[in-house]
């Protein structure tokens, strides 16, 4: 039975790019039956962490050239992933940090995140760090191209709304026409595509929520973005096994949960316990970096099992959601998805320095790909 969460791609009223069908037998089973019906064996791939690069809320949490790096050497030293996800917005800050990724033997997976700027804006910013990701190709690198992420959430036009919070609330409320939200989230889909293939000759894909309709047919890899929660590790391999029928390799792009009891349960919509006016958390929550860790181990070693092309844990860092220990209410790192809690030097500052120290789901985390490294 399905967790009681909310994924995102449930705004959409439930339509589905593919069924879920039933998986019986033991969890054994379930992984050479996955392996039957696509999966390359060896388990997964590439095995990874998203990595955001914005502006920030303040100077103090914007990207710095010298905090990338020392983020990626830990990436890759200490995660021991073998992948990043580079992905927000800022061309230059998109490719120094694809740049210095690839230079330190990650494979790259880059993704642009323009949101809330007119579409043509979106896609010249999409053409220019596809450029930035063909030239690394070109020079040996191992490149991927994603021309963005769940593009009803962050494209204006396609959803009414004026920002991600606000189309999040139109759909909840059942306000939208979705059959006219599915047109132009196709036509729209389709458009970057094709500016995504003008520019880039490597593996293309687009970062989908989980059942979003997708013509994947314009693609190299079916990529989703999965938050689902089940009590039982043979339910999610019954929900992604038809991802596996459309014969193309398939990446999670995005998994993970919050850190408190109970946010897995809440899925993809487990942020949604913010009240944006005062930034304070409005329910009684109970912080738990124990649950986050036992969530992403369980739902990793499912996509090993289905020998899956990529696993990309969301997310490394989140500066401007800060740990406050012993203030539920200001935890804001309880409801952000990072392996990593920001600490401030001084937390009522906004320009206060900061540092990041690593969660319990960051070390199980590197359990995991180290196992796979071998």
């Amino acid at each position: 039975m399905r967790g009681n969460g909310i994924s995102r791609a449930r705004f959409l009223g439930g339509a589905a790019a593919v069924g879920v069908a039933g998986v019986a037998g033991s969890f054994a089973a379930e992984r050479s039956a996955a392996a039957g019906r696509g999966g390359r064996g060896g388990g997964v791939r590439h095995r990874g962490v998203l990595y955001e690069v914005i502006t920030g809320e303040s100077p103090a949490t914007s990207w710095r050239a010298d905090r990338m790096r020392a983020d990626l050497r830990a990436v890759k030293n200490d995660l021991r992933a073998n992948t990043v996800s580079v992905f927000g917005d800022g061309v230059d800050r998109l490719g120094a940090t694809a740049s210095e990724a690839a230079e330190r033997g990650l494979n790259v997976w880059l993704q642009p995140r323009l949101a809330d700027r007119p579409h043509s804006e979106i896609l010249d910013h999409l053409a220019a760090t596809g450029e930035h990701a063909e030239r690394l190709r070109r020079q040996g690198a191992d490149v991927h191209l994603s021309v963005g992420c769940e593009f009803f959430l962050f494209v204006p036009g396609i959803v009414p709304g004026d920002n991600a919070l606000e189309r999040v609330r139109n759909l909840l409320a059942g306000t939208v026409d979705l059959e006219l939200t599915q047109r132009r989230l196709t036509s729209f889909i389709s458009r970057a595509a094709k500016v995504g293939r003008s520019v880039f000759h490597g593996p293309l894909t687009y970062g989908a929520a989980h059942e979003d309709q997708v013509d994947w047919n314009l693609f190299d890899i079916v990529s989703v973005n999965y938050y689902s929660y089940f009590r039982r590790r043979s339910e999610y391999v019954a929900e992604l096994a038809p991802y596996l029928r459309l014969g193309k390799p398939v990446a999670i792009t995005e998994c993970g949960t919050c850190t408190y009891v109970g946010a897995p349960e809440a899925g993809g919509m487990g942020w949604d316990v913010i009240d944006y006016e005062t930034g304070e958390i409005t329910a009684d929550l109970v912080r738990s970096e124990r649950v986050q860790a036992a969530y992403l181990s369980d739902v990793l070693d499912v996509f090993e099992s289905m020998n899956l092309y990529a696993s990309l844990v969301y997310n490394f860092v989140a500066p401007d959601s800060q740990h406050r220990p012993g203030d539920p209410r200001r935890d804001l790192d309880m409801v952000g998805y990072s392996l990593t809690k920001t600490l401030k030097d001084d937390p009522d500052d906004p320009d206060s320095d900061w540092h990041w120290e690593p969660k319990e789901s960051f070390h199980a985390v590197a359990r995991h790909y180290g196992r796979g490294s071998g």
